[in-house]
């Protein structure tokens, strides 16, 4: 009884491990959706200053907008590795949960999109 008991324990782990990671993700998702947003603020906006106003915490300062605009950009930047590490790990778990359920492996799961150079020996290849 305690074996079947320890069992569904780890499974249940491995499952909420799994939404976890999956909210994670979701969560950085819309903080880089958000940094977008204000990338293309940054953009359109007609103002001449080169000062905008950006919100810290629980205020708001005045900052040049090439620091701005730089400061989103990294945070871009982090956000998209740690989002690209986050959805390679949840692979991983998936696979160890759907492995403990004695579910087959998920077919095609494992698959990862071009590089940005492979993308272009396509294109080079297939004239695009």
């Amino acid at each position: 009884m305690d074996a079947v008991i320890e069992y569904m324990t780890e499974v249940e782990e491995a499952a909420e491990d799994v939404l976890t990671t999956k909210q994670q993700i979701v969560d950085l998702d819309t903080k880089r959706n958000k940094n977008r947003e204000a990338l293309n603020a940054l953009k359109t906006e007609m103002s001449d200053s080169d000062k905008v106003k950006v919100c810290f915490g629980n205020m708001f300062i005045k900052f040049p907008k090439s620091k701005t605009r730089e400061m989103i950009q990294k945070d871009q930047e982090q956000l998209e590795k740690e989002i690209n590490n986050l959805r390679n790990g949840l692979k991983t778990k998936v696979n160890h949960l759907n492995e403990m359920q004695g579910n087959p492996e998920v077919r095609g799961y494992n698959l990862s999109a071009l590089s940005t150079d492979e993308i272009k020996a396509m294109n080079s290849i297939f004239k695009i």
